[in-house]
């Protein structure tokens, strides 16, 4: 693989070169003015360094995670950025070569030297703040905790000793709004692979976990908390773990679409953590899941950006070329499930548009909501062309109702993150990472929630082109 992007597209600027850290800097307001009440910090992970030495990463996934921080406060804005430093990451930066496996990639040397190498822990997917750090997210391994005002890298974190043998910890924790309670989930691998179900308190402690058993190593990437429940939707993926394990194949390689298997509906009982019930149910594949809730008759609705197939992974993979050729649409859909049985009672789709990166507000997860805010296409834009997401969306399940932001010509809005006021939750703010290919800069946009329609509340220049993020949160000052 060479260091260089042959591409023409604007996007693909961001990923060319890997970013660059900088410390603590105040922010500049290239327009409008910070709303008087907003207060708190943005953060933002995502894959910040693609290539090293004359080599590019195999996927997207690969890439080492760097974390953006942006403290806002009445009197202005500071920002700061930087790599999360995992033991892979410094070995890999003293010696400027890849060292490790990843999701796309295998370990280098013969094949002998491959067998048994470990998975670089990439720390590159997502955030979760604490009351006293903040944790890098990603999958595969332990989450690392880091400084809440400069991001420095504390080190592995076992959340009061509950991760041991390096148990991993998934990159979509829910959050329960009304106890502060955090539920999550983990896979260990094996012929028939271990669910892993942690409940957390507030500061990310872990109360009670317990395992499940799982068919082979399926992909899973997020779940849900749906009232009284969790629900995960297990897609028909396999890992054949022994090309893996003897290091002739990446993760990505060895993952089988095989839709005769269907996908399995796990629900679980929130408060004790044990199964409900299990139900095979039509094959889709999905990353992500907007919410659930439990109706009025008892039954759970699930709302997810739903895939066909996994071609979904393939076009992943294409991103860090710089160019796409596969065509993967996610829409988003709603379920009704019966949790007792598993049965799906309904499924319909109430976005045909291709959308990704759903987010609620903070205080409806698990709950009934209104709203969801989503990344598009810009409405000039198909998903047939060679162009990541150039705008952010407002979607009103109910109603169908699109309100979509579009943030210009040659620019990109990563995932849209919400903020709310702890004392008047009606006041939400919604913030997203913009990179402009135009000038080759990123900002840090911030829109009216119930608004995007108008121009930004708020533009706020940042020091260094900040790649295309994965996954934030946002942490109120209050």
């Amino acid at each position: 693989m060479t260091s260089t992007l042959s591409s023409n597209c604007a996007w693909a600027k961001a990923i060319a070169q890997p970013t660059c850290e900088f410390p603590l800097t105040p922010l500049p307001v290239l327009s409008g003015a910070l709303p008087e009440k907003l207060a708190g910090t943005f953060y933002s992970n995502g894959p910040g360094r693609l290539k090293r030495g004359q080599q590019r990463v195999g996927h997207w996934f690969d890439g080492d995670g760097s974390v953006l921080a942006v403290h806002i406060a009445p009197s202005g804005a500071h920002a700061t950025h930087r790599y999360v430093q995992t033991e892979g990451y410094q070995a890999e930066e003293a010696e400027n070569r890849f060292l490790y496996s990843n999701y796309g990639m295998t370990p280098p040397g013969l094949l002998w030297e491959r067998w048994g190498k470990p998975v670089k822990n990439s720390a590159n997917t997502s955030v979760l703040a604490l009351p006293d750090r903040v944790l890098a997210l990603w999958e595969g391994g332990n989450p690392h905790a880091l400084d809440l005002n400069h991001l420095e890298t504390i080190g592995k974190d076992d959340l009061g000793g509950a991760l041991t043998k390096n148990l991993a910890y998934s990159a979509h924790p829910k959050r329960d709004p009304k106890t502060g309670a955090i539920y999550n989930f983990s896979v260990t691998p094996g012929l028939n692979s271990t669910l892993n179900l942690f409940q957390s308190d507030r500061t990310g402690t872990v109360q009670r976990q317990t395992t499940l058993p799982l068919q082979g190593l399926p992909l899973i990437h997020d779940f849900v908390l749906a009232g009284r429940y969790l629900m995960l939707c297990i897609p028909p993926v396999q890992v054949q773990l022994l090309p893996v394990g003897l290091g002739l194949q990446s993760f990505c390689d060895a993952m089988k679409w095989e839709p005769q298997r269907g996908t399995e509906i796990i629900v679980v009982d929130r408060k004790t953590l044990n199964e409900v019930c299990r139900r095979k149910v039509n094959p889709w594949y999905q990353w992500h899941f907007s919410n659930g809730y439990e109706a009025d008759d008892g039954t759970i609705v699930i709302d997810i950006i739903r895939y066909a197939d996994f071609k979904t992974n393939q076009y992943l993979r294409e991103v860090a070329t710089g160019q796409t050729h596969t065509q993967a649409e996610g829409t988003f859909w709603r379920l009704r499930i019966q949790p007792q049985t598993g049965h799906v009672l309904s499924e319909d789709e109430l976005l045909s548009q291709s959308c990704e990166f759903p987010v609620i507000p903070p205080d409806n997860v698990g709950q009934h909501t209104d709203v969801v805010f989503l990344n598009v296409h810009r409405p000039t834009v198909s998903a047939d062309d060679d162009e990541l997401f150039g705008a952010i969306a407002r979607f009103e399940p109910e109603t169908q109702t699109l309100t979509i932001a579009d943030v210009g010509s040659r620019r990109y809005a990563s995932e849209p993150m919400i903020a709310t006021h702890p004392d008047d939750p009606t006041q939400e703010w919604l913030l997203t990472v913009v990179f402009d290919g135009n000038t080759d800069s990123s900002e840090l946009w911030i829109y009216d929630a119930e608004r995007l329609d108008e121009a930004p509340l708020c533009r706020l220049g940042l020091p260094e082109i900040i790649p295309h993020r994965f996954h934030g949160t946002w942490k109120a000052a209050y």
